[in-house]
């Protein structure tokens, strides 16, 4: 049994032991993740802490294998995050969402001025805690992996040799994460008690808001009774009536059910059946006729009702007016479903790959335009790897382009976390422009960040061990907890009284927005058990994109803000 004894002995960093030594640390870290504690678990984090462990009882990978992977690893989740919440970046900055993405900003503004404060009352460069361990523990107190990921390659940009300066930032990453999650939970008790939150009446208010239904496609009957609009066809009625909204179907007084073109004439007494936003409702019963209470048969007749999946690349970025489907199909489209969202079906809403299309009309029609479209779930299960590495090869070009400001005596750079998070959310938001897939579903989208976050925490754990126990259970290690706590806390308060407090926001709302904030998934998990509804995973999603971007740019900026700062004193003495 010599041969697996050597295999599984510490210090040996031949590739096998290192393959066998990755598997382990991961295995055992994601299935400890599971664990719950008082319903919390840390989730994939814990394999940073079983890389330490056995770090610690000097098992090592290859150096070169190790290096690797951690980069790798690092470019592939951050990647992932980017293709996953580039389609709603944009977006989250429109109405409501401004408001959530500005508290936000506050709180990532405040993490970072505490974080200065703590360094500069502790000693500031004289002190016991340098500024790249304070960034490590900043980002364990908001449980940003990324964050910290993209502060260590900044600094190894600049300072190849610096390899024990960033396993110092791992070890005040893994000392600040577990409170930082129990502070982010512990932030929504302290404000549920101190602004007496009642979960019935919050939900209620919720139900009477119904805010993100306002927006969904909204369908109701009309009967046609205004004399001024009979004879008009659905051309004219467009022009006259300005907001967004589909006839789907119009039944005549005899009966007769029809799928209106654009040259389908409405006449008094019939019945349409409208999808319009909810709020423009009223607009309708003004100006064509009262609402009828009227059940659709879209199943028993000639005409039915379909969903059609877009599959075809060569609709990936088309207009959906561009298709003529009134005109050539004689049908209509209701409604278009974007990843899990409901959007109105206007003439100019750019189709993406694996959109689902609401469509009504009689069967041969539709069949004709399903197969031109694709609808084949198969194509949809096929990885882009195409679109993968492209976005992987110009991330690394715009990661590595050097950014030059003034008073920075070293230039910025994105790096390898900064620049494929950039070019994935450009490619996921307009890559349809480009005629480029970039359709991913969600498992195989969660295998890759799960798989690159697992590489990367297994590396920096494997690297960090061997110092850990001796720097962390101590007096010191105790004062970085202590530090990365009240680096969780304030900003957190902070935000959800002024959002509780001036902004009158829901209860469940600011604990989404909270959980966002930091990225921290065990803590929207809590929201979500107390909320029992999907208030919190809403004003998450808000936030998620805009927060993770700003936190690997600015732990990025602090380290180089501060290299050039060093280096600037150090000319100058030289001098």
């Amino acid at each position: 049994m010599d041969w697996l004894i050597d295999l599984l002995r510490p210090f040996n960093t031949s590739l096998a032991s290192t393959i066998v030594l990755y598997s382990v640390v991961i295995f055992v870290g994601i299935w400890l993740g599971k664990v719950k504690i008082f319903g919390v678990s840390l989730g994939v984090t814990f394999v940073l802490f079983v890389g330490l462990l056995l770090g610690h009882f000097g098992y090592t990978a290859n150096p070169d294998v190790l290096h690797f992977l951690r980069e790798f690893g690092l470019i592939l989740f951050i990647f992932s995050i980017g293709m996953q919440v580039g389609p709603g970046f944009f977006s989250s900055f429109k109405e409501g969402g401004v408001r959530m993405n500005a508290l936000a900003m506050l709180g990532i503004g405040l993490n970072v001025a505490i974080m200065l404060a703590i360094y500069f009352i502790q000693g500031g460069s004289e002190g016991d805690t340098s500024i790249s361990q304070m960034v490590g523990i900043m980002s364990g107190a908001v449980t940003n992996t990324p964050g910290l990921g993209a502060a260590q390659q900044t600094f190894l940009q600049v300072d190849p040799d610096g390899a024990a300066v960033t396993q110092e930032m791992s070890m005040g990453y893994a000392a600040a994460y577990p409170l930082g999650v129990i502070g982010i939970i512990l932030t929504m008790i302290l404000l549920k008690a101190f602004f007496k939150i009642d979960n019935n009446k919050e939900t209620a208010e919720l139900d009477a808001e119904s805010s993100s239904a306002e927006m969904a496609p909204h369908k109701v009957t009309c009967r046609v009774t205004n004399d001024l609009i009979n004879g008009l066809n659905m051309l004219k009625l467009h022009t006259l009536i300005s907001v967004d909204y589909v006839i789907s179907r119009i039944e005549r007084p005899d009966g007769q059910v029809e799928i209106p073109t654009s040259k389908t004439e409405i006449h008094k007494g019939d019945l349409c059946l409208i999808v319009c936003p909810a709020q423009d409702e009223e607009i309708f019963t003004r100006f064509i006729g009262p609402i009828i209470e009227k059940k659709w048969e879209m199943d028993r007749g000639p005409v039915v009702s379909r969903r059609i999946l877009v599959t075809r690349t060569e609709y990936n970025g088309a207009k959906l007016g561009s298709l003529h489907l009134r005109d050539a199909y004689q049908l209509n489209v209701t409604r278009v479903n974007r990843a899990g969202v409901d959007l109105m079906a206007t003439p100019g809403l750019r189709l993406q790959m694996g959109d689902r299309l609401t469509v009504v009309g009689k069967v041969d029609d539709i069949e004709n335009l399903a197969s031109k479209l694709g609808n084949s779930m198969k194509r949809l299960h096929e990885p882009n790897l195409i679109t993968m590495f492209i976005g992987i090869f110009l991330g690394i070009i715009v990661g590595s382009i050097p950014l030059k400001f003034p008073g920075m005596s070293v230039p910025m750079k994105l790096g390898l976390a900064g620049g494929p998070l950039v070019v994935a959310i450009l490619l996921s938001a307009y890559g349809h422009k480009i005629h480029l897939v970039t359709y991913t579903n969600s498992s195989a989208n969660l295998l890759l960040r799960e798989l690159g976050i697992c590489l990367f925490l297994a590396s920096v754990g494997l690297a960090a061990g061997k110092d850990f126990a001796a720097t962390v259970f101590t007096p010191t290690g105790g004062i970085w907890v202590l530090y990365g706590f009240i680096i969780t806390m304030i900003p957190q308060l902070v935000m959800g009284i002024v959002a509780r407090a001036k902004y009158k926001m829901n209860y469940f709302s600011i604990c989404g927005m909270l959980s966002g904030t930091y990225t921290d998934p065990p803590a929207l998990a809590y929201g979500n058990k107390i909320a029992n509804n999907d208030a919190p995973a809403v004003s998450y999603s808000t936030v998620y994109p805009l927060t993770m971007f700003m936190r690997v740019v600015v732990a990025q900026l602090i380290i180089l803000l501060f290299i050039s700062v060093s280096y600037t004193h150090l000319r100058a003495h030289e001098t």
